[in-house]
């Protein structure tokens, strides 16, 4: 072979060898090996109101980085929207109920596993979509059933993303790099959040019920629907249980509380869920192995906050709660008493109570030392000491943040040109 030829053939050799190299990087879920592979971890800040994502450090001095928006085919989409009675009907009530008055264009948002796209639901589109992070184009497009799309949670290999469509009380799985789905299963009425558990094998989901009438006193709670904890199989889709949080709640001699589960977090090693209900200024501890109720929680209340139940966001006296990586300190959204806490998960005692704006989600730093909350009243999100209870730093967002989550992305990016 001449010398030159030898040559070329040798450079193609070498260029698909480091091409199948990237894939098998870019292929492996987000993790150190990632990392490597020029990965860097953020934090995704879903903006409702504004229909934006800011990109944030995910710990250190959690400085914004840059800003997507998620909803590029807006006009398109209300030219629908405009032209379907129905889904106008929806769209409309999503605005002045959830919505407080302003259209709901981000819920939750995660990364695939490679980094070069985000995967939003946009509650007032009734749909989730993936957003190429370099372009800021739509990568592809999921209507879910019904009109309102919610809560999502990745697979623990960040190949999965399953969603709330909360009208339709259906969960749907989708394939995060493609948007076909992989199966569905029915609910309770207006699933909420979505948790992976067992590795993977199981997908908890908890049913808020109806939370936009305003039949809210304790006597009227049967008006409110039915609202339970649905676990399914994460590869057939099957329910394989149900459970009715009133019955363990009543149990415990609080027939009180609502059963409409709200945020939760389980321990490290599953053996507990801690999780907050509407109407309630505290949560509760659930023991999976003996299906009972173990203590509960009552938090301060801010003297100033109406007592009228009507005037609470979506039934939501508290909602956020997250769980630092060691297992041992529980941090709450106080959302309608205006702060954030720290408790000690080993005694229940919460720490100082942090001043915040209508906090609406509490999730872990990428260190694991703070948790950092979404102040939706202030556009900002705050970090919080998990061993001090004391606020670190404030970073102002766009408007109405809602969800944070970790993600991780390509080491050297920065915003598409409209973001």
């Amino acid at each position: 072979m001449h010398a030159s030829a030898l040559a070329r053939l040798r450079r193609s050799l070498l260029a698909a060898a480091v091409a199948v190299a990237g894939a098998v990087v870019c292929g492996v879920p987000a993790g150190p090996a990632s990392a490597a592979g020029g990965l860097r971890e953020v934090m995704f800040v879903g903006n409702n109101w504004d229909g934006t994502a800011d990109v944030i450090e995910s710990s250190g001095s959690f400085a914004r980085i840059g800003r997507i928006n998620v909803i590029p085919d807006k006009a398109r989409r209300l030219a629908e929207i405009y032209l379907n009675p129905i889904k106008l009907a929806f769209f409309l009530g999503i605005r002045q109920g959830p919505g407080e008055g302003h259209d709901q264009f981000v819920d939750d948002m995660y990364a695939t596993p490679d980094g070069t796209a985000m995967v939003v639901s946009r509650p007032s589109f009734a749909d989730v979509v993936s957003i190429d992070l370099a372009t800021g184009a739509l990568r592809w497009r999921f209507p879910v059933s019904g009109f309102r799309a919610d809560h999502m949670a990745v697979s623990p290999d960040g190949t999965r993303v399953a969603v709330s469509a909360s009208t339709s009380d259906t969960v749907h799985v989708l394939d995060i790099d493609t948007g076909r789905q992989l199966g569905s299963f029915g609910t309770g009425d207006k699933p909420h959040e979505n948790i992976f558990t067992g590795g993977g094998r199981y997908i908890w989901n908890m049913s808020i019920g109806e939370v936009d009438n305003d039949f809210d006193s304790p006597s009227q709670d049967w008006l409110k629907g039915d609202r339970h904890i649905t676990i399914a199989d994460a590869s057939t889709y099957k329910v394989v249980r149900t459970i009715d949080m009133s019955d363990r709640l009543d149990a415990f001699g609080r027939k009180d509380l609502s059963d409409a589960v709200r945020p939760a977090v389980f321990t490290p090693d599953e053996s507990k869920l801690y999780f907050q209900v509407s109407f309630f200024n505290g949560f509760a501890e659930y023991d999976t192995a003996t299906d009972k109720i173990t203590r509960i929680k009552t938090l301060p209340k801010n003297p100033v906050t109406s007592e009228d139940r009507t005037t609470w966001v979506n039934d939501s006296r508290h909602h956020g709660l997250s769980i630092n990586p060691a297992g041992d300190k529980l941090c709450v959204a106080g959302t309608m008493d205006d702060y954030a806490t720290v408790v000690d998960r080993a005694t229940l005692r919460e720490g100082p109570l942090v001043s915040a704006s209508k906090p609406y989600w509490a999730t872990v730093s990428g260190d694991g030392r703070a948790c950092v909350i979404s102040e939706s009243g202030a556009d900002r999100v705050t970090a919080i000491d998990f061993a001090t209870g004391q606020k670190i730093t404030s970073v102002p967002v766009g408007d109405h943040p809602q969800r944070v989550r970790i993600a991780r992305i390509p080491a050297g990016w920065t915003p598409p040109a409209a973001g």
